[in-house]
């Protein structure tokens, strides 16, 4: 394959002085392989000598002789002398050549930087002459081919008919020795289209195609080695391979080869380090470039090809990219969101078991409040509730002595007088023992209930243990609970307690009023979805100052008040989904509570 070779010289009137490069292509300027030398030389160069880029093409093959060059020579020699190059590069085995013949005549002592010529194309060089040789591994190439094709039998080996192309044909020729007998190998050089249609689309499946391309068919018709490759990969019937990486794209396989943007990249960075003033000949280099497996990913699916035992230097040219890489951004932006999620829901979750524990803790702290308020209603009625145990007590005592005395006395023993007692004993027993089960119940401490619970049973117990204290209090207690079974949802036992607190605020309010005024009631009246329990005094009623704070914590107006009764009645009730205010009549003071009435399925179960 020729490579053009370019030279750089710099329009600037600092190009005059040497500092421009100058580049010569040995072949046209549209060969590919001279557009990637370019490109990677361009890229690796730096602003100030890219400026300064000129390019000639000698034109290879199509353009030689004894003629040609002395006119190149002319041509070069006048055009560039008063801008005397700093730099040569010469691309291509032509233009080396041709600046080694010449440069005492074009460019005396002018460092020379050759590109894309392999080594066998090198022979002694002056200690100004440098550069990278480019390897083509035709062997490398045709040796990974026959190891993805294992059962291929003949290899045959497509050239062109000019110079160059017998040029390949005869190292060719030369390699495929090493190859024997793992495959016969069949030359097609330099053969006439027709017959190369015919010869390539007959192979069978046990064959495949190795080519360089060429300049020149059999028919004298002049093309590029890329057009050359991609009318092979047309005609054959099987794979088709190549060494050079400007044929990927054309329907061959690929194969072992250098890049050619990678040597203009070379070319470039030993141009830069000439231009920073080190001498050619201290500069170390490597004795070649080095080489990868290109291939055509299309190509590969297309043949089937298993690309497991590649190596890690295999280039897959065309291969559609895997989903992280066709939406690396789409799928950074999803794995943050998707993160962020995390750690909001995380946070949630933490969140939610801290309200958790704070609801837990309140409820507990609210339940250890209740029972503390319900030990205080206990000291309140401690007077009634020993009057209310008194009088079965006495009633037994006085029930017991009638018996004995009967006992005592002469005579028969009437028994229908004994049985009389007894009962009398049993019914004061009775009434004694459900006092201190009320009491028991109300003081008892106790996990808070979530259970159905019929409202007029709970009243009426709230009446049985109020009685006695109105009545010591001289107050009359008034009950209008309406027959029926009005279910509630809640704590039974809260529930009494918050009715016991208004009722002790009511007695309260009855202490200083008129014996006529000393009257409490309690109502109940219900609705379709709630019930509204009332309890009214006739007392001296709230001052208008004081009727907002009625439910806060520690207000009260009484000497020996905590403050408590009230407030923690609304907490009770707020829990219990309810509500409880005060209405101020013209005589004194009515508290109400309403709570939702139950659904009728829970109805069966209180």
């Amino acid at each position: 394959m020729l490579v053009l070779s370019t030279v750089l010289l710099s329009p600037d009137p600092a190009m005059a002085n040497g500092s421009s490069v100058l580049v010569l292509f040995s072949n046209g300027r549209l060969l590919p392989a001279n557009v990637e030398v370019e490109r990677g030389l361009r890229h690796s160069l730096s602003a100030e000598h890219r400026g300064s880029l000129f390019e000639e093409f000698l034109d290879a093959p199509r353009f030689r002789g004894a003629d040609f060059e002395r006119a190149a020579v002319d041509y070069l020699r006048v055009k560039y002398r008063a801008r005397r190059p700093a730099i040569i590069v010469a691309a291509g085995p032509e233009s080396l050549a041709f600046i080694l013949a010449h440069r005492s005549v074009l460019f005396p002592g002018v460092p020379v930087v050759h590109v894309g010529v392999s080594s066998t194309q090198l022979g002694p060089l002056p200690a100004d002459v440098i550069g990278v040789p480019i390897e083509y591994d035709f062997s490398g190439t045709i040796d990974q081919a026959l190891r993805w094709h294992p059962a291929t039998r003949q290899v045959v080996i497509v050239t062109g008919a000019s110079p160059s192309d017998r040029m390949l044909e005869d190292r060719l020729r030369a390699e495929a020795v090493r190859f024997q007998p793992r495959a016969r190998f069949e030359f097609l050089a330099g053969v006439p289209d027709a017959e190369l249609v015919r010869r390539l689309g007959a192979l069978k499946s046990d064959s495949i195609v190795f080519s360089p391309g060429y300049f020149m068919n059999g028919d004298g018709t002049e093309m590029s080695p890329r057009e050359s490759a991609m009318r092979l990969a047309t005609l054959s019937a099987v794979p088709v391979y190549a060494p050079y990486d400007t044929f990927i794209g054309t329907g061959v396989v690929g194969g072992r080869m250098p890049a050619f943007f990678d040597a203009g990249m070379i070319a470039g960075r030993i141009i830069e380090r000439l231009m920073a003033g080190e001498d050619a000949g201290s500069i170390h280099l490597p004795a070649a470039q080095a080489t990868a497996l290109h291939v055509d990913w299309r190509q590969v699916e297309r043949w089937g090809i298993q690309t497991s035992d590649a190596g890690p230097d295999l280039i897959a040219h065309y291969k559609p990219p895997e989903f992280l890489e066709q939406y690396a951004r789409e799928a950074a932006v999803a794995l943050a969101l998707f993160l962020l999620q995390s750690a909001l829901t995380a946070g949630l979750v933490i969140e939610r078991r801290r309200r958790r524990r704070a609801e837990s803790s309140i409820l507990r702290q609210r339940a250890e409040l209740a029972h503390a308020t319900r030990l205080q209603i206990g000291a309140q009625l401690a007077a009634s509730i020993a009057h209310e145990i008194n009088q079965p007590l006495g009633a037994i005592l006085n029930n017991a002595d009638a018996g004995i005395m009967i006992l005592d006395a002469r005579g028969s023993v009437p028994t229908a007088a004994l049985r009389e007692i007894i009962g009398d004993i049993r019914r004061a027993d009775l009434r004694a023992s459900e006092v201190i089960r009320r009491l028991r119940a109300l003081l008892a401490q106790r996990e808070v209930e979530q259970r159905p619970f019929c409202l007029e049973d709970m009243l009426h117990d709230v009446q049985a243990i109020m009685r006695s204290e109105a009545e010591l209090r001289n107050i009359a207690l008034e009950f209008m609970v309406p027959e029926g079974r009005t279910i509630l949802i809640g704590d039974r036992i809260q529930m009494q307690q918050v009715v016991i607190n208004l009722l002790l605020n009511a007695l309260d309010a009855c202490a200083d009023v008129p014996a006529g005024r000393q009257r409490v009631s309690v109502s109940m009246k219900a609705d379709a979805d709630s019930v509204t329990i009332g309890v009214r005094d006739l007392g001296q009623g709230i001052p208008v100052e004081h009727r907002s704070r009625l439910f806060e914590s520690f207000f009260t107006t009484r000497p020996d008040g905590m403050g408590m009764g009230l407030s923690i009645s609304r907490t009770l009730v707020d829990a219990h989904g309810g509500r409880i205010w005060a209405e101020h009549p013209e005589e004194g003071t009515l508290l109400s509570v309403r709570l939702p009435i139950s659904p009728p399925q829970c109805m069966a179960q209180a």
